[in-house]
């Protein structure tokens, strides 16, 4: 498999975008599975943790970028689900990647993020903490980050 052909099992979706905890399930039903040569060869290199339970199901890719692919992947491991957005150059060389969005327990307490990717590549993110259950949400535990997708691929903080 060609790193073109990978990436076009990424269908093009249109921005601005969310990507909550409902996503992932969006993404199963609407978007062809991974075949398995394409996570050996191009999602593993990128994810060490990985293990033979972690799973991966493609997102979406955005569209109109001139010189870098963007991709969006859904990695699910134990008790870690991350929304991973992630760049490259036209030949396939891994620019950047960031976790954008997803849940993460610890067994104790559950951090949860989404995010929000605008037409002008703003990427908005929103994380908080439960502790225990979901009624126990302290909106102070909440956190706010912005970041940029630039032309050449990498993904700045903005302050």
């Amino acid at each position: 498999m060609t790193f073109n052909q990978f990436v076009q099992l990424f269908p093009e979706e249109k921005l601005p975008i969310s990507i909550t905890e409902e996503s992932a399930s969006e993404f199963s039903l609407e978007n062809e599975p991974l075949p398995q040569k394409a996570i050996d060869e191009f999602l593993l290199p990128l994810e060490p943790d990985s293990d033979e339970l972690t799973e991966f199901v493609p997102g979406f890719r955005i569209p109109d970028l001139k010189d870098v692919h963007a991709i969006l992947y859904w990695k699910a491991g134990l008790l870690n689900y991350q929304y991973v957005l992630a760049t490259f150059e036209k030949s396939g060389k891994l620019i950047d990647k960031q976790v954008i969005a997803g849940t993460i327990s610890d067994g104790k307490s559950i951090v949860r993020s989404v995010a929000r990717i605008d037409e002008d590549m703003t990427i908005y993110m929103v994380s908080g903490m439960f502790e225990g259950s979901e009624e126990d949400y302290d909106a102070n535990q909440s956190m706010a980050k912005e970041l940029e997708l630039l032309p050449d691929g990498r993904m700045i903080e903005l302050s």
